[in-house]
This record gives C-alpha cells, structure tokens and sequence, in this order.
C-alpha cells in the first residue's frame, strides 16, 4: 500500500512540472522597454530603433521602468502616437515600473504623457504577431484522414514539451 502512496505522489508531482513546463513555454518574454535606460528622455535612447531590433509575440510584454515624477505611460491610438495626443489615452500606467501584457496580434503605441516628452522621442511603436514558431506545414491528405481542425505550431510546442516532462516523470515513477 505504501509504494502505492509514494506512486501516486510522484504522479501528482510529476502533472504539477508538466503545468509548469508548458506555462513557462506559453506565457512569452518581458522585454524591458529602452532596454538598460527604461523609460525616459535623458541619453537619447532611439525606441524606434529598439522595437525594430526585437520580435513581439502574443503571450510577451512590455516592462516600463522610468522615473514616476518625471513620466508616465500612456497607451494611445496610432493618429494619437503620430501627433503626440496623450489626451484620449487607451491605458495610462504611473508606477514607475508597469508591465504591460501583449494579448493580440497587431500595432501598440505608447507615449509619455508629460509636456514635450513624446515630441523629444519618449514614444515607441511595438508589432505584435501571433505566434513565435513558424506555422508548421500541412500534411499531405490521406485518403483515411478525418477533417480535424489545424494545430497552431505554438500549441504543437506546448504538447511536445509537457509530452516529454511527463514521460520523463513517468520513468521515474516506475523506476523507483
């Protein structure tokens, strides 16, 4: 009974890292934005520059860490990005160090609210696609196939990793 127990356990366990693998797999990066600068308008950092060196995926986010007595984050409409409007933001953040989360595929545009700032550079554009692995390509029709709906290569990913962390776990519990 008792090696019973101990199996059980090891199983429990071993779902529990399975969880985690894939959360880890799905959840994306943070990406600190201005990079060792952060937020502000001191040092010339080009953000421009730094959103075109980095990829977006859904699932990743933005870090924005800047001083809050000196700046803010205000999320806004491209029309609003391109004219320096803070006016009519779709978010505002001011702790000082905001995350914010990337949930769909498409444009962000976020300015610092303060007088003069975003016409001084304080602004940055970020393209968010949907997923960080190639599509995968379609198998070749089979004759026996049933029509069953594609798998995104993100979610072939995910099954591939908790795959591997659960036949790994379930080694170890046999092997005990």
């Amino acid at each position: 009974m008792e090696i019973k127990g101990i199996r059980a356990a090891a199983v429990a366990v071993a779902v529990a890292v399975a969880m985690v693998a894939a959360a880890s797999v799905v959840e994306g990066k943070e990406e600190r934005v201005g990079g060792s600068s952060g937020w502000t308008i001191l040092g010339n950092v080009d953000y421009s520059k730094w959103a075109s060196s980095h990829t977006f995926y859904v699932g990743d986010s933005l870090l924005f860490v800047y001083n809050s007595q000196f700046h803010n984050v205000k999320q806004v409409s491209r029309r609003d990005f391109h004219s320096c409007n803070a006016s009519s933001a779709i978010a505002t953040y001011t702790s000082g160090s905001d995350t914010v989360p990337l949930k769909r595929p498409g444009h962000y545009y976020f300015l610092c609210g303060f007088p003069g700032h975003c016409q001084a550079g304080q602004k940055v554009h970020v393209i968010v696609t949907s997923s960080s692995l190639p599509p995968t390509p379609a198998p070749a029709p089979s004759p026996f196939a049933s029509a069953a709906p594609e798998v995104s290569a993100r979610n072939d990913a995910v099954s591939s990793a908790v795959s591997r962390v659960l036949a790994a776990a379930v080694g170890v519990v046999f092997f005990m």
